[in-house]
């Protein structure tokens, strides 16, 4: 078994990684700019160098899974210093720390970085054409891979990349700037408006799922690879659907939804390939939307007490 750290481990993949990883018999330790209860969580901010040092310097590690991050397109355009220093500098910071102390790293990119692509999005896409990405966020997380690739290039560090892709489930919380899942269960609790725009179409991957993808890299890394973790191809789904699934399974009617023609600055339909995900790392999803959101909102309920 392996010794694993996971930065943003207490965050909402993070939360739900460290559980899966922990499952399968690995010692995990946590940081995050969080406090947190548990014996192996160190509270450290990544955009700090030394504070992200004092951790290398009592632990040897195997696997860095480097999750911390600002998240989400409006939260980079709204909060862009926050962004840029901690999703920039602080990958800066765990690459630094990788050439000096060896660990290989899981690098959390998105699916974000395909920005104005229409196409099947496959991981090959930026080797072939020139990408737009279209806000601070998407360019933030390609500027991450560049320092991964480079890094990996002048010093032999050995990274995994993944672009995950509109994953939801426990332990997201509702904040304005997360995706149209937490935003549409969250303010259909609440009896808040929200809007839904036309037309959009998304694949859903739940949390379970990707984890357990995600934990399977230690069983094959391979580095220098990028991998799409998403749902299934065919699991393609309007943002319409999604809503009126939150609606029926809440028992409320649409009076409180807006419906507009089409988001700005957003691709209208991703279609993203996760064949080399099913192929090196045994990606299987098994929890379609239908199944997934109820889960969901159950858990939702809880939290929120409603």
């Amino acid at each position: 078994m392996a010794k694993i750290l996971v930065t943003g481990g207490k965050g909402f993949i993070g939360t739900n990684l460290t559980a899966e990883l922990k499952r399968r018999g690995h010692e995990v330790v946590t940081c995050d700019i969080l406090h947190g209860e548990e014996e192996n969580h160190i509270r450290a901010d990544v955009a700090s160098y030394w504070q992200m040092e004092r951790i290398f310097e009592k632990h040897s590690f195997d696997y860095v899974y480097h999750l911390a991050a600002e998240y989400g397109r409006w939260n980079g355009e709204d909060h862009y210093e926050n962004l840029w220093r901690t999703n920039v500098i602080g990958t800066k910071n765990i690459l630094r720390l990788q050439e000096k102390y060896r660990f290989r790293q899981i690098f959390f990119s998105s699916c974000e970085v395909y920005g104005d692509y229409d196409g099947v999005m496959s991981e090959d896409i930026m080797d072939k054409i020139p990408i737009k990405q279209m806000n601070d966020y998407a360019i933030s997380k390609w500027v991450g891979e560049l320092q991964v690739l480079n890094s990996a290039e002048m010093f032999g560090t050995e990274t995994v990349r993944v672009r995950p892709l509109n994953c939801y489930g426990p332990h997201e919380y509702y904040s304005p700037y997360r995706g149209v899942i937490p935003i549409f269960v969250y303010r259909a609790l609440m009896d808040m408006p929200y809007t839904v725009y036309m037309g959009h179409k998304r694949i859903f991957d739940y949390v379970e799922d990707t984890c357990r993808t995600l934990a399977n890299i230690v069983d094959n890394f391979i580095p220098g690879e990028a991998y799409n973790i998403g749902g299934k191809e065919e699991w393609i789904t309007d943002i319409k659907y999604v809503s009126d699934l939150i609606l029926k399974y809440l028992g409320k009617s649409d009076k409180l939804v807006t419906y507009k023609e089409a988001e700005p600055f957003t691709t209208k339909v991703k279609k993203v390939n996760f064949s080399k995900a099913r192929r090196d790392l045994k990606h299987d999803p098994k929890v379609p939307i239908e199944e997934g959101i109820p889960r969901y909102i159950e858990w939702m309920k809880k939290v929120y007490r409603r």
